[in-house]
This record gives C-alpha cells, sequence and structure tokens, in this order.
C-alpha cells in the first residue's frame, strides 16, 4: 500500500488526526477539498468555545479533560499558542437544562465552580446585563481555542512527523476492498491506496458515507461581531464565554479576540437544514436582527456597530451527540461527525481517538461507547 491511512477532510478533526497517525510513525495522507484553513465548513471564524461542566452529558468530560492535555501538547510541539482559558459561564433559565445540566457535571466529577444569580454575574462582569432571576455556573478553566490557528498547527505538526498534506483536492468516492484489506480513494486528480481510511468530512460527511444519510445533517449558522460602546467590559480578562439559554433560544459567545467586536450566536440559527451544496453563505438582514436583539437585551454594552457577519455549518445528529466509530460493512473504514455545534473544542481528543480506531487493534482506552452509530 503506498499509505497506511488517507485522512478525508482536514479541518479541525481531520487535521488532529492526521497528527496522532503521523507523530505513531503511520504513512499518511490528507485530502482537503478547500484551503487549509478554509471558511466553508464548520471551523472558521477565529474562536470556538471550550468548557468543562458540560452540560450535554457528563460523560463528555473525560474527554475533555484529555482534549485540554492535547491542545497543550500540540502547544509544545508548534509554539502556536491555541488555548485561552478566562472562564465560562453556562447557564441561565434556572429550571433550564444548560444550568442543571453544567451543575450536575460539575458536581459529578468535581470540578472548581461556583454558582452565581444573574446579579451576581453583573456585578462581576459588567458586559453582561442578566436577569436576576438567572442561574450560572462559572468554571475558571473554560475559554476559548484559535479555531483556524489550531487547524493550521495541527497540519504543520502532521506535515513535520512526515505527513503528506494535499489542499484544493476533492474525493469522487472510495472503495473498501473485499475481506478488509485496504482502500481505494479516487480524486479530481489522482487515486490513492491505503491500508485504512478516515472520513472526517463534516457537512459533507453523508455524501462519502451514505450510511450518515438523515443522521449528519447540515444547518446554516450565522454568527456576528460587534463592537462594544465600552470595550473595556469585553476583554478576555473581564468579560468569560457564555452557553446562555434564556426564553428566546440558546445563545453562545465570546470576548473581543483579533476581529474588533465581541462575538455571538445563536444555536440553530433559523433552523435551515439543508444539503452543504445548497447552503446560502451570504448573511442576510433578518438574520442581523435576530442576533441584535438577543444582544440588545442581554449585552446593552455590546451593540455598536456591526464589524462581521459569517455563516458557517453545522451538522446535527439526531441526539446531538457525535458518531465516532468504524464504518459496519467495513471496518478498514473509520466514520467521524463530531458536530451538532459543539464538536471543536474536542478536537485535538478525537484527533487521538479516531487514530486509534484507524490503527492498533481498531479499539480505544477514551469510553466512546455513547458515540458509537450502534445507538441508533
Amino acid at each position: 500500500m503506498a499509505y497506511d491511512v488517507i485522512v478525508v477532510g482536514i479541518g479541525g478533526m481531520g487535521s488532529a488526526t492526521a497528527w496522532q497517525l503521523a507523530r505513531r510513525g503511520q504513512r499518511v495522507l490528507g485530502l482537503e477539498r478547500f484551503d487549509i484553513p478554509h471558511a466553508m465548513g464548520s471551523s472558521h471564524g477565529v474562536t470556538r468555545i471550550i468548557r468543562l461542566p458540560y452540560y450535554e452529558d457528563p460523560a463528555y468530560v473525560p474527554l475533555l479533560h484529555r482534549a485540554y492535555a492535547l491542545w497543550r501538547e500540540l502547544e509544545a510541539a508548534t509554539g502556536e499558542r491555541v488555548l485561552h482559558t478566562h472562564g465560562s459561564l453556562d447557564g441561565g433559565l434556572e429550571d433550564g437544562v444548560v444550568f442543571n445540566g453544567a451543575i450536575e457535571s460539575a458536581r459529578l466529577h468535581d470540578l472548581t465552580h461556583e454558582v452565581l444569580t444573574g446579579e451576581q454575574v453583573n456585578a462581576r462582569f459588567p458586559g453582561y446585563a442578566m436577569p436576576a432571576g438567572m442561574r450560572f455556573v462559572l468554571q475558571p478553566q473554560g475559554g476559548y481555542v484559535m479555531s483556524e490557528r489550531a487547524i493550521v498547527a495541527h497540519v504543520r505538526a502532521a506535515q513535520a512527523a512526515g505527513a503528506e498534506i494535499h489542499a484544493r483536492e476533492r474525493v469522487l468516492g472510495w472503495e473498501a476492498r473485499a475481506g478488509g484489506e485496504g482502500v481505494v480513494v479516487t480524486t479530481d486528480r489522482g487515486r490513492y491506496e491505503a491500508a485504512r481510511l478516515v472520513l472526517t468530512a463534516g457537512a459533507w460527511m453523508a455524501d462519502l458515507a451514505p450510511l450518515l444519510q438523515g443522521l449528519a445533517v447540515p444547518e446554516r449558522q450565522v454568527l456576528a461581531w460587534l463592537q462594544p460602546q465600552k470595550p473595556e467590559l469585553f476583554t478576555p480578562e473581564r468579560f468569560p464565554v457564555f452557553n446562555l439559554e434564556a426564553a428566546e433560544g440558546r445563545y453562545y459567545g465570546f470576548p473581543v479576540v483579533e476581529v474588533p467586536g465581541f462575538k455571538f450566536g445563536r444555536y440553530n440559527h433559523r433552523q435551515e437544514r439543508m444539503p452543504a451544496e445548497a447552503m446560502n453563505r451570504e448573511v442576510e438582514a433578518e438574520d442581523e436582527a435576530i442576533l441584535r436583539a438577543f444582544a440588545n437585551r442581554y449585552f446593552p454594552h455590546g451593540t455598536g456597530p456591526t464589524m462581521a457577519l459569517r455563516a458557517c455549518l453545522f451538522t446535527n445528529t439526531p441526539d446531538e451527540h457525535f458518531v465516532l466509530d468504524h464504518h459496519p460493512a467495513h471496518r478498514q473504514v473509520v466514520v467521524a461527525s463530531p458536530c451538532s455545534g459543539h464538536g471543536y473544542k474536542f478536537c485535538s481528543v478525537i484527533g487521538e481517538i479516531l487514530a486509534d480506531l484507524a490503527t492498533r487493534d481498531g479499539t480505544t482506552p477514551h469510553d466512546i461507547g455513547f458515540l458509537r452509530l450502534g445507538r441508533w
């Protein structure tokens, strides 16, 4: 075989996987349809939140601890700082799933944390204007990952370890050899053979792995960056990242980083689900109006002129948990869709998990039973 493993999709997850495989001595080929990095998928927009008291499921917390360690390993290997920790706030409605799930995870895993009322949040972090009756979990290790920088750092580290990475090369299809003996991948530039294949193509996963039709569904998402009227209140040191469940929906946001505005978005923005190729990538007046209405109510010091508006993609599963598993018909093929709008923070550890599944005896020491395809 020309390669030990081919990785299709060199975004957040694929770039981490390429590095983890290459540092184990595997002959790796990474194939990316667009640029590295690019703005066509789910990983652009400067930053992604990382947080420990995981309301989605406490089972994610051990994976997060490993993710933090591996982000620091990447920094040590490349000299690029990608992980910034200034604290996170998770909560909102007192009887909501975000606050109650976050406090459950924090207590179950003995995480350092405080429980604050909305009034206490506003006093400590004056960029916020939360209703007094809201409740939040403040956790000091929360923060953000520099998403595009991290992709570049993972690719550089993979290349330094011997990986071959091709950008602007579209995968047209793949074929698994009979008996689990290798794969052939065809692109618009050539044909490649390898012992194993890892598919990490984000919003294009269902195109490359039809078994994920209906299980990995792209959704249009829009982010806003607004210039604060009081910028001193929106610095990383004074403005923790947030995951806020309000009457209007669930929102998330960041301090001012690189782009001269505070960044935020609404989960399942306008509930526009369609194939990635059909996605409207232009930002419309309605998109901005939805986001400004939220900022006007909850962050009135951050509602100055618009600095940027960008569209990206979520790829949602029915239960909003990831898919990490072997292809049920071809064990030499690994499929991954860490998605539903909360996957990026796990890139570093998912790279390790996918490298495990594509090497070793196809197993991983990480507990990913709740992320396997068999749950459906």
